[in-house]
């Protein structure tokens, strides 16, 4: 019998297919996220001057693209280069960023970001040499799963700070549309890619992602309706 008429394998193909458009999908709007910061160090570069913007988001956002690069990486989770992909993109991001932001800072910053760039650095090295020495398939994913999860759940922070701000100011300033939009869809597809995959390393944390995108959309459709004052222009900082 036609492999290509047997319905098993049609569902296979079917179910391939959407896994791969659900990681290409996440890929897409996370990068959305990743170019958000340009406004932000276009003014540091224009000023000469970090002003006060901090640089501890984009140190944080580098560990996490660099922990969750290594767990899509099919030495430690064969299947989900979408993971990978993306993530590598990210890295690439938050360095430049990080670069601008150390040239541009003023002696006692520069000196803390060196420090804290250096320490990331050597955390995830630890990491990659642990995973690979002490932990075989599948526990190396499970290891590397975990430390994923709790350094994308760490992320939250940040759109739960501007949750906050917007209750507490009535205002959507702080929390653009698209940029909650894309956040949203973000997740939900890397949400929808983790269930296509079983990987609740991924469709747990980006499930939570979900839920606070939804939350963002409510509030900003709230706010800006009743109070007004919404803004399309991007955060100062990125909390990708």
């Amino acid at each position: 019998m036609d492999t290509a008429m047997n319905p098993t394998g049609l569902l296979f193909t079917a179910f391939s297919v959407c896994s791969d458009a659900a990681g290409i999908a996440g890929n897409l709007f996370a990068i959305v996220l990743f170019v958000s910061p340009i406004p932000t160090f276009r003014r540091i570069i224009r000023s000469k001057s970090t002003e006060q913007f901090s640089g501890l988001p984009y140190v944080y956002g580098l560990l996490n693209c660099l922990i969750c690069l290594w767990y899509g990486m099919p030495i430690v989770s064969p299947g989900i280069i979408h993971i990978a992909t993306v993530n590598s993109v990210g890295a690439i991001f938050q360095s430049i960023y990080l670069t601008i932001y150390i040239i541009h800072a003023e002696k006692a910053k520069k000196v803390k970001m060196i420090g804290l760039l250096l320490a990331i650095l050597a955390a995830f090295i630890i990491i990659a040499f642990v995973s690979l020495k002490l932990f075989e398939p599948p526990n190396r994913q499970i290891f590397v799963g975990y430390l994923s999860v709790f350094s994308l759940i760490s992320m939250f922070a940040s759109p739960l700070f501007a949750i906050n701000l917007v209750i507490k100011t009535r205002s959507v300033e702080f929390m653009p549309f698209y940029l909650s939009l894309a956040t949203f869809l973000m997740s939900l597809s890397f949400f929808t890619f983790g269930m296509f995959k079983s990987d609740p390393f991924i469709f747990v944390p980006n499930g939570i992602g979900t839920v606070l995108g939804i939350i963002q959309l409510v509030l900003y459709y709230y706010y800006s309706n009743a109070y007004g004052g919404g803004s399309t222009e991007p955060l100062l900082e990125s909390y990708v």
